[in-house]
């Protein structure tokens, strides 16, 4: 994998010559670049900042040495032979307003041939960088939790560590990252060495008993016991639905409008950052109104609120096709098989006579694209209805009884 780093501060980096990313880096398995921002200022300061547009307190960073240390990032690449396309990296700006760095969003990362880091200070980058940005390579903002650090470079030491330790061959034992915090939604289990007894604390009895199958129930309730004590946002809320069974289900009418714009967009929001296409996929209600009206959609509420939809429809150019779309569930519920449940209600509401099931998502929504491919959905070549999206297909397989 490769990285790049560019910050005003570039031996802050230097922790990631040490302990295994920095054996990595040794082996050639993380081709790692620092980048020194202040040489992209060309006055003899070295100026990288200045006072914000409508006033306020501290520093905002210039776009000018951004762009010009971006694009030298960019030109380290070969340019491309033929009508091969320029390979780019997706960039990853740190920042408090950015979607939670999770270890879903490391093992992400971790799939990407190369990666880049824009360390922030002082009020932040102006905000044109983005755009800029977004217009040569994928974009994601993400942040490391609910508080504010001087810089990006702490963040970006924590995600490069969270995403390198996932390539093959970092880790020396692999199978160490199968049962850690967060690989599915729980918390670890707590851990035990010799000696068995110590400072009057005795290691759990069913550790020592040598019986698998008891410590692995054992290690399991002891995750769920933990997650529920330490982070019970982890953990289905009381009001939250397990299945699409726990909630009331209906068809959705011209009223639905305003709750499925909502959910629109916070299912959408990660997804166009992701891109590097900030503030787009804002459909107006006017628009979410026609989308119920040409397609048969479906809402699924719990006390009211409104935590998945999905719509259906034959397609209205391929043959034989049924269309699904805009399968959505709340964000807090994701992960926990909803949206499996949501795909196969809409296979079954499926036409008489329909021979495929069609559905696009983005070519780099790596969750989606998993969930599909299980499903037995197979990506169609070339790019799909939509810029950056792919397609995909399934037959409907049918059977016959014996006469």
């Amino acid at each position: 994998m490769r990285l790049d780093v560019v910050s005003i501060f570039p031996e802050y980096l230097a922790p990631l010559d040490l302990s295994l990313i920095g054996k990595a880096r040794r082996e050639g398995l993380i081709d790692l670049k620092v980048h020194d921002l202040r040489d992209f200022a060309h006055d003899k300061h070295r100026t990288v900042d200045d006072s914000p547009y409508g006033g306020g307190a501290g520093m905002v960073m210039k776009p000018g040495p951004w762009s010009e240390a971006l694009e030298h990032v960019l030109a380290q690449e070969d340019s491309p032979s033929g009508d091969e396309p320029r390979k780019v990296p997706t960039l990853i700006i740190p920042g408090p307003g950015g979607e939670p760095f999770t270890q879903q969003i490391a093992r992400e990362l971790a799939d990407e041939p190369w990666l880049a880091f824009a360390c922030g200070r002082y009020e932040g980058i102006d905000e044109r960088v983005y755009e800029w940005a977004g217009e040569r390579m994928p974009v994601r903002v993400l942040s490391l939790g609910d508080y504010v650090l001087n810089g990006g470079e702490v963040a970006v030491l924590a995600m490069v560590e969270a995403v390198a330790r996932l390539l093959p061959g970092v880790i020396g034992n692999a199978e160490s990252l199968v049962e850690e915090s967060h690989e599915d939604g729980l918390l670890e289990y707590p851990v035990y060495t010799k000696p068995a007894e110590w400072d009057g604390r005795a290691v759990p009895d069913v550790l020592l008993g040598g019986n698998h199958r008891a410590i692995a129930d054992w290690r399991h309730e002891q995750r769920v016991q933990r997650t529920a004590e330490r982070r019970p946002d982890l953990l289905p809320p009381t009001a939250a639905a397990s299945a699409l069974s726990d909630l009331e289900e209906r068809v959705a009418t011209p009223a639905d409008a305003p709750d499925l714009q909502v959910l629109t967009r916070a299912c959408w929001a990660p997804e166009f950052a992701r891109y590097g296409m900030f503030g787009a996929g804002e459909e107006d209600l006017e628009t979410v109104r026609d989308g119920i009206q040409e397609w048969d959609t479906r809402v699924w509420r719990k006390d009211g609120q409104l935590l998945a939809s999905v719509r259906v429809r034959s397609h209205p150019t391929q043959e034989a096709t049924w269309q699904i779309g805009r399968l959505m569930v709340a964000p807090y519920l994701q992960g926990r098989g909803l949206g499996r449940e949501l795909l196969g209600y809409a296979e079954s509401l499926a036409s008489e006579g329909v021979r495929t099931f069609w559905l696009n998502t983005g070519a780099k929504s790596t969750e989606n694209l998993r969930m599909y491919k299980k499903a037995g959905y197979k990506v169609r070549p070339g790019e799909g209805e939509f810029p950056g999206t792919v397609d995909l297909t399934k037959r409907q397989v049918t059977t016959s009884l014996p006469e």
